[in-house]
């Protein structure tokens, strides 16, 4: 006896897939989202709060290197603001895109490989490398990070 009403979805059914993006959609879709990334990057080289928190969606999820979980771009912005200034006197950290899924065309998971570098640009000794998951939407045209997982890479030898 089925037990499915006739105007459900069985749960057994897959949802209907969204049709994948144009090569040329897609390249600049990337594009747009490693812009974003290099935004990231430059805030926080420059330590500009504002600029950094202003790349996230108003209910963004966010948890941090050490696994600090912060809900909503004000509590974003409390941590940003409390950590950011003064925290790149002495060095600097590089992002590089380094793979890109596209749920949808309107959602996108990027991995990223950040690297720690002196304010000159020399790769930092010592310092581990992070690989940060930004879950990233497009709202009103621009990319905007919604749900970000920052993880720090324990074995060297492991690259993103």
């Amino acid at each position: 006896m089925n037990t499915t009403p006739t105007n459900a979805t069985p749960t057994n059914t897959p949802p209907a897939s969204t049709p994948p993006l144009g090569e040329q959609t897609r390249a600049a879709e990337i594009e747009a989202i490693k812009q974003v990334v290099a935004t990231v990057e430059y805030a926080q080289r420059n330590e500009l709060v504002e600029e950094f928190v202003g790349l996230f969606r108003e209910d963004a999820i966010w948890t941090t290197g050490h696994g600090r979980r912060l809900f909503g771009r004000d509590a974003i912005s409390e941590f940003t603001n409390k950590v950011l200034p003064g925290a790149m006197k002495d060095s600097s950290a590089t992002y590089e895109v380094v793979h890109v899924v596209f749920v949808r065309p309107d959602v996108a998971a990027v991995k990223v490989r950040q690297r720690y570098a002196t304010l000159d640009g020399v790769p930092a000794e010592g310092q581990p490398e992070g690989s940060p998951l930004y879950v990233m939407s497009k709202e009103n045209g621009r990319w905007l990070l919604t749900a970000c997982q920052n993880t720090e890479v324990l074995d060297a030898q492991v690259t993103a």
